[in-house]
């Protein structure tokens, strides 16, 4: 499966904070904010991915995170100059996409939670169509929501209903058969003249290969498009990462754990920042994986 972060847009809710800065570089706690959605995807065992941001912003990204290879990833870049619906990020990444199955997640998404990482690669293979993840909230007529039979199976999707048919919030976060583009190319722009992800996933829900995984109890999925957003999710961060004393979305953490690099490569990343607690974090992470002596003298 490959796997797409969509991190475009103008962050204008945010703004002036994001007039000169990508609202996805932007500091959740202690990383910037494109680390989350990142370590979504490595913990499905993806590996090749696209970032999409803007023109501007495309060097900032390419500094940052590099070619991914340091983390066992293959990163490639694309540019959305302007922004025109979600689903658009499946014909700027058709060429990335191929022939696979491919994982869409939103830039400003954080989810969290105790088994994620088997619950996302349990939903990575035999996709029939299409694979929503879903979130109980009490504001359902904010988000687009899913309704499902007794299987899990999408019945209907509404955007911002009046009156909501349950609570369930769609999130952002999809899991998409290859013929995705195919359905991108060929649904209609909305009268703001964007490709709609609702209206691609009615797709399927009318084919009847639409389903919805429940993020229930347990789980976190936080937005971090306005001001106030932003600052619950760092506070819910903060709060979880200095009672556990680990690090939410440490990308190279994961790395390490899922087995994309080894004990010697994780540390060595960790001393290149040594100076900052992340740096001692995955240094001690490393140390734990491998407690044989690593670069002795150094």
């Amino acid at each position: 499966m490959k796997g797409i972060i969509l991190a475009g847009g103008s962050g204008s809710r945010l703004h002036p904070a994001t007039v000169t800065v990508s609202k996805q570089l932007l500091p959740v706690y202690d990383k910037p904010m494109i680390y989350y959605p990142l370590s979504v995807l490595m913990l499905a065992n993806i590996r090749d991915i696209l970032i999409i941001t803007t023109p501007r912003d495309l060097h900032q990204f390419r500094s940052l995170l590099g070619d991914g290879a340091t983390l066992g990833l293959n990163l490639d870049y694309n540019v959305q100059p302007e922004p025109h619906g979600l689903a658009e990020a499946f014909l700027i990444g058709a060429g990335h996409i191929a022939n696979d199955p491919v994982a869409l997640i939103l830039g400003d998404n954080i989810f969290h939670g105790y088994g994620f990482s088997d619950l996302l690669q349990a939903n990575t293979t035999d996709i029939e169509g299409c694979v929503l993840f879903g979130y109980p909230v009490h504001d359902p007529w904010r988000y687009g929501v899913g309704e499902t039979d007794g299987s899990g199976r999408l019945t209907s999707i509404e955007e911002k209903p009046t009156q909501p048919r349950s609570n369930r919030a769609i999130t952002g976060l999809y899991f998409y058969r290859n013929d995705v583009v195919d359905i991108a190319k060929n649904i209609r722009p909305s009268a703001r003249g964007e490709l709609e992800i609702t209206d691609v996933n009615r797709v399927y829900v009318e084919r009847g290969t639409a389903r919805l995984v429940e993020l229930g109890r347990g789980f976190a999925w936080l937005d971090t498009g306005t001001p106030d957003a932003l600052l619950q999710a760092s506070q819910y961060l903060q709060t979880l990462e200095q009672r556990q004393g680990v690090r939410i979305a440490c990308l190279e953490e994961v790395a390490l754990r899922m087995g994309f690099i080894d004990a010697d490569t994780c540390y060595s990343l960790g001393r290149a920042q040594a100076h900052s607690p992340y740096g001692q974090y995955i240094m001690d992470v490393a140390s734990e994986v491998d407690p044989s002596p690593i670069h002795p003298g150094t």
